[in-house]
């Protein structure tokens, strides 16, 4: 694994706005870095990255069919009782997941470990999925990059078969929350790819999603024109849908939902901790604990605390050696907290990336990597292409 200085495409731009990629540039800073470029060889991908994605997206399948039943595990979750009933008849059902990103912590000299599964809401797709294929397409065309150069990415092809199986005929409602141009981006995305599975679509607003009464029946949901969802793709995370009031409608578990309910078991950070209690020792987890839990005194002073639904690297903090390197701002932690044993980025002169592993299904699909010049990677950390090379 080496980072190494790349050739930006002095068209780029235009060639963003041709593909629709509307947000390599926010708030005036730069997401779509292609000044570098991480090259792997192909022994590090299929070994390391590809195989602990492939094992760890079983494990997680094993640890909701234990999880899913138990009102104690659930309760250390801080999963409400309300959100229980939903969870469980996904599981039952086995609705299936679209897709789901492993962030690991990497640095191609063992093997990779695990921080954290965006599990519910994983963003950055487009840009693993299409925005750096044209990249490598396109630097093999320029001879910036030898004709056999590849790339850990069968994201599209997959996500299209993928589309194929869940929508089963049904109409696809995608839902997110629009102002964001980075989810509207995704969602878009996501819409493409569903079209070219053959089904039928229409984008909406999460605040589009209303609920039919009558009386004091609940029938479901519907969106503005008044049709009823069948199906809903939502870039929304299942603990803010919970802690809404349609969150306790009694139609909400027998809505099939992408990601399905039993995700929020997985995109919690308390999962890293039932992991580890499932499956000790296992090479790609690190030892994480319950922070109120007596054993997480065991990590010693070196860890990191990071709250049961942090996202974008909010509230986290990095203690190393009982001094703190790295702390966070943002809204989360009430929830709790778990302490998991410290694995920092490996620091390439001051840039510390994350290699996020996709799985479609149950299968690797591909690799993103997001760098930032903190160990702790957030909202603001730039995306950066990858290459096999050898």
């Amino acid at each position: 694994m080496k980072r190494q200085a790349s050739p930006p495409r002095p068209d780029f731009a235009a060639h963003a706005a041709e593909i629709g990629f509307h947000f390599a540039g926010a708030d005036g800073q730069v997401y779509w870095d292609e000044s570098i470029r991480y090259a792997f060889s192909l022994a590090q991908i299929e070994n390391d990255l590809e195989s602990a994605t492939a094992e760890l997206g079983a494990l997680c399948l094993d640890l909701v069919d234990r999880v899913v039943g138990d009102a104690a595990a659930l309760a250390r979750l801080n999963i409400p009782r309300h959100a229980q009933a939903a969870i469980a008849a996904s599981w039952a059902r086995r609705d299936p997941s679209l897709y789901g990103r492993f962030d690991f912590a990497y640095d191609g000299k063992g093997p990779p470990k695990l921080l954290e599964y965006n599990a519910d809401t994983p963003t950055s797709l487009f840009e693993s999925a299409v925005v750096q294929w044209y990249w490598l397409e396109q630097l093999i065309a320029r001879g910036d990059l030898p004709a056999g150069a590849d790339q850990f990415n069968s994201l599209h092809e997959k996500l299209i078969a993928r589309w194929t199986a869940i929508g089963d005929g049904r109409f696809l409602h995608l839902a997110c929350v629009l102002d964001s141009i980075e989810d509207s981006g995704t969602t878009a995305y996501l819409e493409e790819c569903a079209r070219q599975a053959g089904l039928r679509t229409s984008v909406i607003a999460m605040a589009d999603i209303g609920r039919e009464m009558r009386g004091a029946r609940d029938l479901g949901f519907r969106d503005r024109s008044g049709r009823q969802i069948e199906l809903l793709f939502k870039l929304y995370p299942w603990e803010w849908m919970f802690g809404e009031p349609s969150g306790y409608s009694a139609a909400l578990p027998a809505l099939r939902v992408v990601e399905p309910a039993w995700k929020m078991i997985l995109s919690n950070k308390g999962m890293l901790a039932l992991l580890w209690e499932m499956a000790p020792g296992h090479p790609n987890l690190l030892p994480c604990f319950f922070e109120d839990s007596p054993e997480a005194e065991t990590l010693g002073q070196s860890y990191a605390r990071k709250p049961l639904f942090s996202r974008e690297g909010a509230n986290v903090t990095l203690v190393e050696g009982g001094r703190t390197v790295e702390a966070t701002p943002g809204a989360y932690g009430a929830e709790g907290f778990v302490r998991q044993a410290l694995r920092l980025l490996p620091d390439f002169d001051g840039h510390f990336p994350v290699c996020g592993c996709w799985l479609v299904g149950n299968e690797p699909a591909g690799l993103g990597i997001r760098e930032d010049s903190s160990p702790v990677t957030s909202n603001a950390s730039r995306f950066v292409p990858h290459v096999i090379l050898g």
